[in-house]
């Protein structure tokens, strides 16, 4: 696909619309064929994911009664089969695995000339449900989700981290590489340990949580890839030496363009306040139908409001 400039809502609509299609007619369908006598509803799959995602690119449509009011009222002659709003929750609902399909894919299209090929970072942010009291009450999606700590923010929620690895770019956000859930409480290195037999000639540049002298060792001797993290104390030691201290700053201003991604898609996004998710597959387009939505402004600048 060809990518002009494009001005107008209407033009990024339509530009969208079809880059969809292609994509469907490629690798999406594999995801979402259907089985049943109504395998080609008359609102379609491309059209349910283009309303979807432009409401949440071109106006910040964050919940999905949001998103279906805005598309009745402001765009019904693109969209004029357009269902009841049950029926597009439900049908939404049902492409959970098609989502993760599509952000793989805008990412391969976004441009790599900024990219540092041989640095990687690392890091996690969470995905709140509940917090506070109601954390320990909360029982949604208890598949993915349960009680952890946020140090950053300093406080006890329940619901799910986000982890990403991603290229380090030139004087812009980073480009995620992979991306993945997990619940709230499992550790950060512990999640790290499942893409690191991945990880081949390069520098991997996380906080302090991600330092495991086992990793650091493998990684170094068999895959030639170097783990550079955060220095931690050690029990009983009061103060850091001062060249620890350097090379800890030194980690941070490498890995601090991926907090400043975390904040920008959650600004783009409010992917970070899950609190109306009701359902597994709920939080599942909550997360991975936001994050496509701010992959595609990440991936195309022409897109961005």
């Amino acid at each position: 696909m060809s990518y002009l400039q494009v001005v107008t809502k209407e033009e990024k609509l339509i530009w969208l619309y079809l880059y969809i299609c292609e994509a469907h007619d490629t690798t999406l369908c594999l995801h979402c064929q259907r089985l049943s006598p109504n395998s080609e509803p008359e609102f379609s799959d491309c059209e349910l994911m283009t309303t979807y995602l432009f409401s949440i690119i071109e106006e910040k449509h964050l919940e999905i009664k949001a998103i279906h009011r805005f598309i009745q009222k402001y765009w019904s002659s693109y969209f004029p089969k357009l269902p009841s709003y049950a029926k597009y929750a439900e049908r939404l609902k049902r492409l959970v695995e098609v989502f993760p399909v599509l952000a793989e894919q805008v990412l391969a299209d976004a441009p790599k000339g900024l990219v540092h090929w041989g640095i990687s970072i690392v890091d996690s942010m969470p995905i709140i449900l509940a917090q506070q009291k109601r954390c320990d009450q909360a029982k949604v999606a208890p598949e993915i989700c349960d009680k952890g700590y946020c140090s950053s923010k300093n406080t006890w929620y329940y619901g799910t981290k986000l982890h990403v690895l991603a290229w380090r770019r030139r004087q812009t956000l980073p480009l995620p590489e992979f991306v993945g859930i997990t619940p709230a409480s499992e550790h950060d290195v512990v999640a790290f340990k499942r893409i690191a037999p991945l990880l081949q000639h390069r520098q991997v540049f996380g906080d302090k949580a991600y330092f495991d002298k086992k990793l650091k060792e493998l990684l170094e001797n068999e895959q030639h890839t170097t783990m550079q993290t955060c220095v931690r104390r050690v029990k009983g030691q009061q103060h850091l030496p001062s060249d620890h201290k350097l090379f800890s700053t030194l980690v941070s201003k490498v890995r601090q363009p991926l907090e400043s991604l975390f904040n920008w898609i959650n600004e783009k996004t409010g992917i970070q306040t899950a609190a109306k998710v009701r359902s597994f597959a709920g939080l599942q387009i909550h997360v991975f139908g936001k994050l496509t939505a701010a992959f595609f402004l990440l991936a195309f600048s022409f897109l961005n409001p």
